[in-house]
């Protein structure tokens, strides 16, 4: 049977790319997807980029069931782990449901995984299991604690990880720990589109800067920081899909192992300093207001990203201008074939 990396989440804004990615280094990829926050028509824009067409399958991870006949009809080599829910306030107000999609749904996952004998897998973490930074850059061996429901339940994955690589042998796992991707395919073909009001900072900024939103909402401007806005490690989403790809290809390529790894630039930039770079790539003013702080939020957060470097060969190249000039130009793209 012809070999398949399953990407769960592969339509969403980091999976699709990442697919992009995998398909180009010549793997075959399966997607599965339940479509809550992205659109089927990803999938032309893949096959439009790369010439291929992932399989697809519409589904939800938390359906055993679909797992287990996932499994049993294709050759499973390695799984991308995407599909988790992702937005900070969203899961201090709802957090029942991030702990059902992004844990209880990695535990089914992992449980398919396991009656497969498939043993490689490549977790979309996050730098929110740092918690509130107690030094910086944040090394891997930071302690880690969480300050949101989202965050908790990307710790919690990581730690049901490690109770399951020590029980059983076999398992090469990669817990990446992102940083904030932002960006587009160089294309404008795909991009960040959530579905209703944003959650992240760029796609609301590109917004408001293509007029769809008459304005920004700055959470804090009374952080202990140069501006006094949220400093962030900006991460170009291309960036972050080649540093999933050296993860696969490491873990392929060694004997059982866990991994956790920083996924970063190194650099911090504040939210004012994202809203002055996207005016220079849109030419365009983003009106903004300061409204007060939101729960969760931590003052700055940035990588070290040394040991990606050394463990994976991986160091991402792209500043914070390309990355706003991709995702103007992916904005632009978007709101054209919105308006027909």
């Amino acid at each position: 049977m012809t070999p398949y990396i399953l990407v769960t989440g592969g339509t969403g804004f980091i999976g699709s790319l990442t697919t992009v990615s995998l398909l180009e280094a010549g793997h075959n990829v399966l997607i599965l997807d339940n479509l809550s926050n992205s659109s089927p028509s990803v999938l032309d824009a893949i096959e439009k980029i790369t010439g291929k067409r992932p399989d697809f399958i519409q589904g939800d991870i938390r359906d055993a069931a679909l797992l287990a006949d996932l499994f049993s009809r294709y050759s499973i080599q390695a799984v991308m782990h995407f599909a988790g829910l992702k937005a900070v306030g969203e899961s201090v107000q709802f957090p029942l449901r991030y702990y059902d999609n992004n844990v209880h749904g990695s535990v089914q996952l992992l449980q398919a995984m396991q009656a497969a004998n498939v043993r490689t897998f490549i977790f979309s973490s996050s730098a929110t299991v740092y918690g509130d930074p107690k030094f910086l850059p944040l090394t891997e061996d930071h302690p880690l604690s969480t300050t949101n429901p989202y965050g908790h339940s990307k710790l919690m994955v990581e730690e049901i990880l490690q109770n399951l690589y020590k029980s059983e042998d076999g398992w090469r796992i990669a817990c990446l720990r992102y940083f904030n991707p932002v960006g587009a395919h160089p294309s404008g073909l795909i991009g960040e589109a959530p579905q209703g009001i944003p959650n992240n900072l760029m796609p609301y900024v590109a917004q408001v800067a293509v007029g769809e939103r008459a304005q920004l909402s700055v959470f804090g401007d009374d952080y202990d920081t140069p501006d006094g806005t949220g400093v962030r490690d900006y991460i170009h989403v291309m960036d972050l899909a080649e540093g999933h790809l050296a993860a696969l290809n490491y873990c392929l390529e060694n004997d059982s192992e866990l991994l956790a790894v920083n996924l970063g630039t190194g650099t911090g930039y504040s939210v004012l300093d994202m809203i002055s770079a996207f005016e220079r790539s849109s030419q365009r003013r983003i009106a903004y207001q300061i409204a007060p702080r939101r729960p969760g939020d931590i003052a700055s957060c940035w990588a070290d990203t040394s040991f990606a470097r050394k463990k994976l060969g991986w160091t991402a190249s792209s500043g914070i201008q390309k990355m706003c000039d991709d995702a103007w130009r992916w904005q632009c793209h978007a709101a054209a074939t919105k308006n027909g």
